[in-house]
Protein backbone atom coordinates (compact mmCIF):
# COMPACT_ATOMS: atom_id res chain seq x y z
CA UNK A 1 0.00 0.00 0.00
CA UNK A 2 2.86 2.00 -0.39
CA UNK A 3 2.16 4.52 -3.72
CA UNK A 4 -1.83 4.60 -2.79
CA UNK A 5 -0.96 8.46 -1.81
CA UNK A 6 -0.02 8.49 -5.33
CA UNK A 7 -3.23 6.62 -6.53
CA UNK A 8 -5.49 8.43 -4.07
CA UNK A 9 -4.06 12.21 -5.59
CA UNK A 10 -4.69 11.01 -9.24
CA UNK A 11 -8.06 9.21 -8.50
CA UNK A 12 -9.48 12.61 -6.33
CA UNK A 13 -8.03 14.83 -9.61
CA UNK A 14 -9.90 12.46 -12.39
CA UNK A 15 -12.82 11.98 -9.89
CA UNK A 16 -13.41 14.21 -7.45
CA UNK A 17 -16.88 13.49 -6.56
CA UNK A 18 -15.89 10.19 -5.86
CA UNK A 19 -13.21 10.70 -3.65
CA UNK A 20 -13.56 13.26 -0.92
CA UNK A 21 -9.92 12.45 1.80
CA UNK A 22 -6.95 14.13 0.54
CA UNK A 23 -5.05 11.01 1.60
CA UNK A 24 -5.70 7.71 2.62
CA UNK A 25 -6.16 7.39 6.43
CA UNK A 26 -3.11 6.26 8.67
CA UNK A 27 -3.25 2.95 9.81
CA UNK A 28 -3.25 4.57 13.86
CA UNK A 29 -6.98 6.23 12.58
CA UNK A 30 -7.75 2.57 11.36
CA UNK A 31 -6.94 0.83 14.58
CA UNK A 32 -9.23 3.37 16.32
CA UNK A 33 -11.94 3.16 13.81
CA UNK A 34 -12.21 -0.79 14.31
CA UNK A 35 -12.30 -0.41 17.91
CA UNK A 36 -14.78 -3.40 18.97
CA UNK A 37 -14.87 -5.52 15.98
CA UNK A 38 -14.38 -8.96 16.54
CA UNK A 39 -15.19 -12.19 15.01
CA UNK A 40 -18.77 -12.54 16.17
CA UNK A 41 -20.07 -9.18 15.93
CA UNK A 42 -21.78 -10.65 12.84
CA UNK A 43 -21.96 -9.11 9.16
CA UNK A 44 -19.92 -5.35 8.79
CA UNK A 45 -20.56 -2.84 6.25
CA UNK A 46 -17.59 -0.55 5.71
CA UNK A 47 -18.69 2.49 2.85
CA UNK A 48 -15.95 4.70 1.41
CA UNK A 49 -12.97 2.29 1.64
CA UNK A 50 -11.13 3.83 -0.55
CA UNK A 51 -7.86 1.80 -0.77
CA UNK A 52 -8.23 -0.48 2.22
CA UNK A 53 -6.85 1.08 5.33
CA UNK A 54 -9.78 0.66 7.35
CA UNK A 55 -10.43 -2.81 5.55
CA UNK A 56 -6.78 -3.99 6.32
CA UNK A 57 -8.28 -3.31 10.34
CA UNK A 58 -11.50 -4.52 10.27
CA UNK A 59 -9.37 -8.06 8.87
CA UNK A 60 -7.00 -7.79 11.36
CA UNK A 61 -9.44 -7.20 14.37
CA UNK A 62 -10.53 -10.96 13.53
CA UNK A 63 -13.70 -9.92 11.54
CA UNK A 64 -14.21 -12.93 8.58
CA UNK A 65 -13.64 -11.82 4.96
CA UNK A 66 -17.23 -13.41 4.08
CA UNK A 67 -18.88 -11.10 6.81
CA UNK A 68 -17.87 -7.72 5.41
CA UNK A 69 -19.04 -5.23 2.63
CA UNK A 70 -17.08 -2.81 1.32
CA UNK A 71 -19.50 -0.05 -0.86
CA UNK A 72 -16.90 2.12 -2.45
CA UNK A 73 -18.48 4.21 -6.00
CA UNK A 74 -14.83 4.51 -7.48
CA UNK A 75 -14.02 1.89 -9.95
CA UNK A 76 -10.31 1.69 -9.60
CA UNK A 77 -10.34 1.45 -6.03
CA UNK A 78 -12.51 -2.00 -6.07
CA UNK A 79 -10.97 -3.41 -8.42
CA UNK A 80 -7.40 -2.98 -6.16
CA UNK A 81 -9.90 -3.80 -3.17
CA UNK A 82 -11.43 -7.09 -4.60
CA UNK A 83 -7.39 -8.03 -5.51
CA UNK A 84 -6.19 -7.15 -1.79
CA UNK A 85 -9.10 -8.68 0.02
CA UNK A 86 -10.28 -11.65 -1.42
CA UNK A 87 -13.51 -13.46 -0.08
CA UNK A 88 -14.53 -9.70 0.96
CA UNK A 89 -17.21 -8.73 -0.78
CA UNK A 90 -16.52 -5.69 -2.58
CA UNK A 91 -19.76 -3.72 -4.52
CA UNK A 92 -19.19 -0.61 -6.72
CA UNK A 93 -22.25 1.11 -5.06
CA UNK A 94 -23.01 4.55 -3.04
CA UNK A 95 -23.41 3.93 0.64
CA UNK A 96 -27.57 5.33 0.20
CA UNK A 97 -27.77 1.66 -0.97
CA UNK A 98 -27.43 -0.17 1.96
CA UNK A 99 -30.30 -1.21 2.55
CA UNK A 100 -30.72 -2.45 -1.11
CA UNK A 101 -28.17 -5.09 -0.41
CA UNK A 102 -30.09 -8.10 1.52
CA UNK A 103 -28.38 -7.26 4.64
CA UNK A 104 -29.49 -7.81 7.87
CA UNK A 105 -28.59 -8.24 11.58
CA UNK A 106 -25.23 -6.05 11.19
CA UNK A 107 -22.75 -5.66 14.04
CA UNK A 108 -21.67 -2.47 12.97
CA UNK A 109 -20.70 -0.11 9.92
CA UNK A 110 -17.52 1.47 9.67
CA UNK A 111 -17.50 5.35 7.29
CA UNK A 112 -15.35 6.57 5.74
CA UNK A 113 -17.59 8.75 3.74
CA UNK A 114 -17.88 12.46 4.95
CA UNK A 115 -21.23 13.11 6.85
CA UNK A 116 -20.46 16.69 8.70
CA UNK A 117 -23.12 19.46 7.93
CA UNK A 118 -24.74 16.47 5.35
CA UNK A 119 -28.36 16.34 7.21
CA UNK A 120 -29.40 14.51 3.60
CA UNK A 121 -26.25 11.86 3.56
CA UNK A 122 -27.05 11.54 7.35
CA UNK A 123 -30.85 10.66 7.13
CA UNK A 124 -29.98 8.46 3.61
CA UNK A 125 -27.13 6.05 4.89
CA UNK A 126 -27.32 6.69 8.65
CA UNK A 127 -30.63 5.93 9.22
CA UNK A 128 -30.83 3.13 7.20
CA UNK A 129 -27.75 1.64 8.58
CA UNK A 130 -28.90 1.93 11.86
CA UNK A 131 -32.81 -0.13 10.44
CA UNK A 132 -30.14 -2.75 9.50
CA UNK A 133 -28.66 -3.62 12.66
CA UNK A 134 -28.79 -5.83 15.35
CA UNK A 135 -29.32 -4.70 18.80
CA UNK A 136 -25.89 -3.47 20.28
CA UNK A 137 -24.77 -2.69 17.03
CA UNK A 138 -22.75 0.61 16.20
CA UNK A 139 -21.67 3.01 13.40
CA UNK A 140 -18.17 4.42 13.53
CA UNK A 141 -17.13 7.87 11.70
CA UNK A 142 -14.17 9.69 11.19
CA UNK A 143 -14.58 13.32 10.81
CA UNK A 144 -11.61 16.30 10.79
CA UNK A 145 -14.05 18.16 12.68
CA UNK A 146 -13.68 18.13 16.75
CA UNK A 147 -17.30 18.03 16.76
CA UNK A 148 -19.31 14.93 16.24
CA UNK A 149 -20.32 14.66 12.17
CA UNK A 150 -24.11 14.13 13.49
CA UNK A 151 -25.68 17.58 14.45
CA UNK A 152 -27.09 17.18 18.41
CA UNK A 153 -30.82 17.63 16.82
CA UNK A 154 -29.87 14.81 13.78
CA UNK A 155 -28.83 12.61 16.34
CA UNK A 156 -32.04 13.11 18.30
CA UNK A 157 -34.26 12.52 14.93
CA UNK A 158 -32.19 9.49 14.38
CA UNK A 159 -32.68 8.09 18.18
CA UNK A 160 -28.71 7.90 18.64
CA UNK A 161 -26.05 8.59 21.08
CA UNK A 162 -22.74 9.37 20.32
CA UNK A 163 -19.31 9.20 22.01
CA UNK A 164 -16.09 10.18 21.22
CA UNK A 165 -13.19 7.60 20.69
CA UNK A 166 -10.74 10.27 20.55
CA UNK A 167 -8.70 12.24 18.42
CA UNK A 168 -5.66 10.77 16.29
CA UNK A 169 -2.96 13.74 15.92
CA UNK A 170 -0.45 11.84 13.89
CA UNK A 171 -2.75 11.44 10.82
CA UNK A 172 -2.63 14.25 8.24
CA UNK A 173 -4.86 15.89 8.67
CA UNK A 174 -5.77 14.96 12.65
CA UNK A 175 -9.07 12.79 12.60
CA UNK A 176 -11.64 12.29 14.75
CA UNK A 177 -13.12 9.03 15.36
CA UNK A 178 -16.90 8.88 16.76
CA UNK A 179 -18.88 5.87 17.75
CA UNK A 180 -23.14 6.08 17.43
CA UNK A 181 -24.90 3.86 18.92
CA UNK A 182 -29.10 3.55 19.39
CA UNK A 183 -30.27 5.52 22.33
CA UNK A 184 -31.04 3.00 24.92
CA UNK A 185 -33.54 5.02 26.99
Amino acid sequence: MANDMGLFLGEMLRHPAEVSALLPSSSAVAWRMTEGLHRNIGPVVEIGPGTGSFTKAILARGVPPEQLTLLETNDRFCDILRQRFPGVRVLNRPAQDIEKLGLSELGAVVSGVPVLARPKIQREVVGPAFRLMKPGGFFTQITYSPNPPISAEMQRELGLSVERLGTIWVNLPPARVFVFRRRTH
